[in-house]
């Protein structure tokens, strides 16, 4: 298929395949053991239905939104990724560049190609940093302090991670950054590099680096060397997010670490509500995993969240047709969130409501008295 055939996000997955090594192609792909959370990520939106609104005047529909005081073009984010030069050799220029071209945000993991530094000078754009906590707490105040030179406006601190999820493919092929490739971030530290192993060579530098003895009290520690705010990635439970909220987060993201992490876990979609519960609306919350269309971001915002990061879209699209195929991927999940909103009769981001879908969990709906 050619690129103009495209029509959706799913269609760069074919093209990424038949580009990229297939350890690469399936590091990015796979999930976690029977990869069942990876499918349920997916098809979890399948069995969510809309109540749409009609003759209602959508001539003109608005799509922006702050987030943590930012004003953004779409409720539509760049979740981070890792080594995306693995992608693409533009990696995350490519993606910050179109991001930033889209008006919209770009989280940069700690785990990129390219440093904080390079990333901030490829121009102006909001970025957010994603953070692995090591170890070594010199690293990360370091690392922070980089990211916060550098222009990012907000942490992204990941805490589903103690441990590496169990990768199937990633241990048949071994898997390990193609030499040409360092983690930028800390290539001055002796730690840029991953080690060929007998199995995951990811998982080796996890179980070496990472500080799996992370807790809540580190978030505090978090807020003490930055101000910048911090959104805690990976949560599942309202309990947890009720803890988020009182120990001072900016924000929750819903991630089940792209299915790649626990498996039977429930999809982040079917996680939501209960997370946004545990919320009681004093911080938002957004959701990652499974989002393909733009039928998806309506349904998590119908749900609760106030946005949503896509991951792989990202990493396919990149890896078929480098910043442009980025740049096409974003514009078409905003293209159909458009027209969704339309034909639900919402005209703003405040007018999609939990009455624009029905959920098998739901309450039978008695036809409302009208």
């Amino acid at each position: 298929m050619g690129m103009m055939e495209i029509t959706n996000v799913n269609e760069y997955e074919a093209i990424a395949k038949e580009n990229l090594p297939k350890m690469i192609y399936d590091y990015y792909a796979s999930g976690a053991e029977d990869q069942w959370s990876l499918k349920e990520n997916r098809n979890a939106f399948s069995r969510i239905l809309f109540r749409p609104r009609i003759l209602i005047d959508v001539s003109s529909i608005d799509l922006t939104m702050t987030v943590l005081g930012f004003k953004i073009s779409m409720p539509i984010m760049i979740a981070p990724t890792a080594m995306l030069k693995m992608a693409h050799p533009e990696g995350e220029y490519a993606v910050t560049r179109a991001a930033s071209a889209a008006g919209t945000i770009m989280t940069l993991s700690s785990w990129a190609t390219s440093s904080v530094e390079e990333v901030s000078s490829t121009g102006p754009g909001i970025r957010f940093f994603q953070l692995y906590v090591y170890k070594d707490r010199n690293i990360v105040t370091q690392l922070v302090r980089r990211a916060e030179r550098a222009g990012f406006k907000a942490i992204a601190l990941t805490v589903d991670t103690p441990r590496l999820g169990r990768r199937e493919a990633d241990i048949k092929n071994r898997f390990t950054l193609p030499s040409h490739l360092t983690l930028k971030n800390f290539e001055g530290l002796d730690l840029g590099k991953l080690d060929k192993t007998s199995d995951s060579g990811l998982a080796s530098y996890v179980a070496g680096q990472v500080d799996r003895s992370l807790n809540w009290k580190d978030v505090k520690w978090l807020q003490t060397i930055t101000s910048l705010p911090i959104l805690v990635k990976g949560v599942l439970t309202a309990e947890d997010a009720r803890i988020a909220v009182e120990i001072g987060a900016a924000g929750i993201i819903v991630s089940n670490h792209g299915a790649r992490q626990l498996d039977y876990v429930p999809a982040t979609i079917m996680a939501l509500e209960e997370v946004v519960k545990g919320a009681q609306g004093r911080v938002p919350v957004f959701l990652d995993g499974g989002v393909r269309r733009g039928t998806d971001v309506f349904k998590a915002l119908a749900l609760g969240a106030s946005g949503v990061f896509i991951g792989r879209p990202v990493v396919f699209s990149l890896a078929a047709d480098g910043e442009a195929g980025v740049s096409k991927a974003l514009q078409m999940l905003r293209d159909e969130f458009e027209l969704t909103m339309a034909l639900s009769g919402c005209r703003s981001l405040k007018e999609i409501t939990r009455d624009h879908v029905v959920t098998e969990w739901d309450r039978p709906r008695i036809a409302p008295r009208l």
